[in-house]
């Protein structure tokens, strides 16, 4: 199917007024929050209800010398939240020690396996991280426990809250940003912003919109990422091949997070915590090798199981009439289904469940679509699941293994009344001339960096461009181009090949770009859809 596109209405002929209309940033106000974003600007979104009554509580911890737990979670947000609080409460005399639950084995939030654990080895108090505040019947468990809990979240609630210490919860910043929110409250801001190196990698690993706070702490974040002094990040972006102190948004979304996402997803996230917290140079390159090899064979897995899952919708004979695809294996693992949700999610352009299906219980990881809400289509079947949680573009759910044919059939039903365009759009946000393809103007979109959810780096059109040079490249998965004389690269467009020709003239939607290779840098094209004129 051909992609449309769809370009947005002309505001201004100058490119970045027109980008920064595109983002509802129009006033002198606005363009000053969003070129200059301060965290200080916001001071009232930082101050979440809670704060005080886990202050109070972390303070006596302190004073009574009691085991503290921080219980995080396994992905990439859980893991720099949990750092947060570590780094923190030690810097101010706490007894703190971290448990993170391990994906496969105990499955994710609050279990009360998990908090027996702690409880064992001497907690007296509980500080979750990126989890918990659907945790109702875990808490109450451990009260039992004798255990005092404080939620630090922002995943959805439900109706009935759980009956802790403190609850510290907000749905608009990530779950390491709702710890430091807790945090500055109780160290220096001196403190408080070395921190921030932290938070943008919470941020911005879990995928939250880069606007308003986001941005500020974003922006704040990588001003400090790149000034890091933490072992594990400099180990971590040298095996990578980045650049310290030119570290950007995207690379942390799509190079660091997922090198730190992979570990939690096949081992244990433990070591990632290791990671971000170690002194030792030499153990800091030893588990930054150790990411990169389990990303590795995360890929592998995750193409494997795409393929596999492409098969059994091969197969599907009513594929075509699904408003929703939901499949389950027994050979696929906890580590890999959210991935491939999101891959089938992508190219279907369905909201998509998969299931790691087990002998006693089944896990699921859903992606929506079409701007639906995701959770609360799953939240509808909750009497026949264990556990559900998340948000409106992504959930995770347990369901007892027997439930699960049972369990499909009814999201199969419900889906069918869904409105689903399946139509791919390009969004352009401006058609420019090609004399208008510089450095300088790569220059000016840059000062709209940070850039990824909710601040995408701008595609652009342009009309007439005159092609050759073309190549497939990638073993032929990819394509290179000339356009105009300028280098074009169209991932995943290597089908082309035998389409295209020298001198043919195309319409081109890209990202306008300079690429860096072995030190030389060149004005590049990054394909987003290409249609012959």
């Amino acid at each position: 199917m051909a992609k449309v596109w769809d370009i947005a209405p002309i505001h201004s002929e100058d490119l970045i007024d027109q980008l920064l209309f595109n983002r509802g940033v129009k006033t002198a106000d606005e363009k000053k929050k969003f070129f200059d974003p301060k965290v200080d600007d916001y001071k009232d979104e930082l101050e979440l209800k809670g704060i005080s009554a886990a202050k109070k509580r972390i303070l006596q911890a302190i004073d009574k010398k009691e085991q503290i737990f921080i219980y995080g979670d396994y992905d990439v947000d859980g893991v720099s939240g949990t750092a947060i609080l570590y780094h923190g409460l030690t810097s101010i005399g706490a007894k703190v020690l971290p448990y993170i639950p391990h994906r496969e084995k105990e499955g994710y939030g609050l279990s009360s396996e998990g908090l027996q654990k702690v409880k064992d080895q001497g907690a007296g108090l509980v500080i979750t991280v990126d989890n918990g505040i659907v945790a109702v019947e875990q808490v109450l468990f451990a009260k039992t426990l004798g255990l005092d809990l404080i939620i630090t979240d922002h995943h959805l609630p439900q109706e009935k809250l759980p009956e802790a210490v403190a609850i510290v919860h907000s749905t608009e910043m990530s779950g390491g940003a709702v710890a430091w929110c807790l945090m500055r409250q109780l160290i220096s801001p001196e403190q408080a912003e070395e921190l921030l190196d932290l938070v943008a990698l919470s941020t911005i690993g879990d995928m939250l919109p880069l606007v308003g706070l986001n941005r500020a702490l974003v922006t704040e974040g990588l001003i400090v990422f790149n000034k890091t002094k933490r072992v594990g990040l400099l180990a971590l972006i040298s095996v990578v091949g980045l650049s310290p102190g030119r570290i950007t948004a995207l690379q942390i979304g799509q190079v660091i997070g997922p090198k730190i996402n992979a570990i939690g997803r096949l081992d244990h996230s433990i070591e990632a915590l290791r990671l971000l917290c170690t002194k030792d140079i030499h153990k800091a390159r030893l588990l930054a090798e150790l990411f990169v090899e389990t990303n590795n064979q995360q890929m592998k897995l995750t193409t494997q199981a795409v393929a596999e899952a492409k098969e059994y919708l091969l197969q599907d004979a009513d594929v075509s009439d699904k408003k929703i695809v939901f499949l389950y294996s027994d050979k696929w693992t906890t580590g890999i289904i959210s991935l491939v949700a999101w891959r089938i999610c992508e190219e279907y352009r369905l909201p998509t469940i998969i299931v790691s299906q087990g002998e006693a219980f089944s896990k699921g990881s859903a992606r929506s679509a079409n701007g639906l809400d995701i959770v609360e289509i799953i939240r509808n079947h909750s009497d026949i699941l264990t556990a559900v949680g998340g948000h409106a573009k992504a959930a995770g759910f347990t369901v007892a293994t027997q439930h699960l044919a049972l369990l499909k059939e009814r999201l199969e039903k419900s889906a069918a009344g869904f409105v689903i365009d399946q139509t791919e759009k390009v969004k352009i946000e401006a058609l420019v001339e090609g004399k208008k393809l510089t450095r300088k103007t790569v220059e000016e979109i840059n000062l709209l960096e940070p850039f990824g959810i909710g601040n995408p780096r701008p595609v652009l059109g342009t009309r007439n461009m005159k092609l050759s040079n073309i190549k497939a490249v990638g073993e032929g998965k990819h394509l290179k181009f000339k356009a105009d004389g300028i280098d074009a690269i169209a991932f995943s467009m290597g089908n082309l090949t035998g389409i295209l020709q020298d001198g043919q003239l195309a319409d081109i939607a890209f990202n306008l770009e300079i690429d860096c290779y072995n030190g030389n840098e060149k004005l590049q094209l990054k394909v987003a859809d290409i249609k012959l004129a």
